[in-house]
């Protein structure tokens, strides 16, 4: 499994002054990265949807590195995308096969920074023109990265530029990309990110198991909930089990936002604002009443030494 998926979308890569530059760089410098020539993979265009949605799943962060051409991607790339993307993979009642994953355009563009605003030939930021292609990773269940790219990146012998100051702005560019992914997998935050959504994820489906969630708490948590405060793993299956009782399996906790602080160089603090919407048992104190509930959660997180994020407080406040 490679964390990291590099989807090259250039249609010619051996014309590449630029791109090339950049893969070269990533396959050298990076750890667990796969990249997928597509020119190299697919130059009749038929594309091995199977393959590549495989691609998809086993990666933690995919990067798009191509050339932008007429303002979007090439025609090679558009046709993966297309066919890749498909309904019940991306998007649908069973599309979830990218949700969470992490997403980097990176791309390379011919015209300079200043033709890209209104009174120029351009007409439109950069920031416009890929809102479609981000637009397609939103619907997908993706995070969006700040975009990678970089201006002036065409060279034609005595007509544009010297192929030498390309190449260096290539290289530039690929450490750019380097650090952001860098970013993504290894920060405290990206880590804690990737935690509370499997913590949702796994809550969810409010299997009998609780040895799920206690391995991922201090023994001596302390949990304040609205039912009330419950302290150490005891306390914590107690509440657990309320849980189960009240609601039915498969409900919904949705992160609407996320903050992460450091408080020290090893306990962060993550404020949470989560909608949880839920089918309730009969028995329960909501009478089989279907809820949505609105509540902030303050949890102080900390890795131990095999990098597993351990809770030591957990506050819910119901907000509605």
């Amino acid at each position: 499994m490679s964390k990291v998926l590099v989807i090259s979308g250039h249609p010619n890569l051996a014309q590449s002054n630029t791109n090339t530059v950049i893969l070269n760089t990533l396959s050298t410098e990076l750890n667990d990265v796969s990249i997928r020539r597509l020119d190299a993979l697919y130059p009749d265009y038929q594309i091995d949807i199977a393959a590549e949605q495989q691609a998809l799943i086993e990666a933690q962060v995919v990067v798009l590195q191509f050339p932008f051409y007429w303002y979007s991607v090439p025609a090679l790339l558009k046709k993966w995308i297309d066919d890749v993307f498909a309904y019940d993979f991306a998007y649908g009642a069973n599309g979830d096969k990218l949700k969470d994953k992490e997403l980097i355009l990176s791309f390379t563009v011919g015209g300079p920074a200043e033709s890209y605003t209104p009174l120029n030939y351009n007409h439109f930021p950069i920031a416009e023109l890929i809102k479609p292609l981000q637009q397609t990773a939103y619907l997908a269940g993706m995070r969006v990265a700040e975009p990678i790219f970089t201006h002036g990146m065409v060279y034609i012998e005595g007509v544009y530029n010297k192929l030498s100051d390309v190449q260096a702005k290539a290289q530039d560019h690929a450490e750019r990309l380097i650090t952001s992914i860098s970013h993504l997998i290894d920060s405290p935050e990206a880590k804690l990110q990737r935690f509370v959504a499997q913590w949702f994820e796994k809550f969810d489906v409010l299997a009998p198991d609780s040895e799920q969630f206690t391995k991922h708490l201090a023994s001596d948590i302390r949990l304040v909930m609205p039912e009330g405060e419950f302290n150490g793993h005891a306390g914590f299956k107690d509440w657990y089990q309320g849980a189960r009782v009240t609601f039915k399996p498969n409900c919904d906790h949705d992160v609407e936002q996320m903050q992460v602080k450091a408080l020290s160089d090893d306990r962060f603090e993550v404020e949470l604002r989560i909608r949880l919407t839920a089918e309730t048992f009969a028995e329960s104190a909501f009478g089989g009443e279907a809820v949505n509930i609105l509540v902030n959660e303050l949890w102080q997180v900390s890795f131990d030494e095999n990098d597993n994020a351990i809770i030591h407080e957990y506050l819910v406040e119901v907000v509605s």
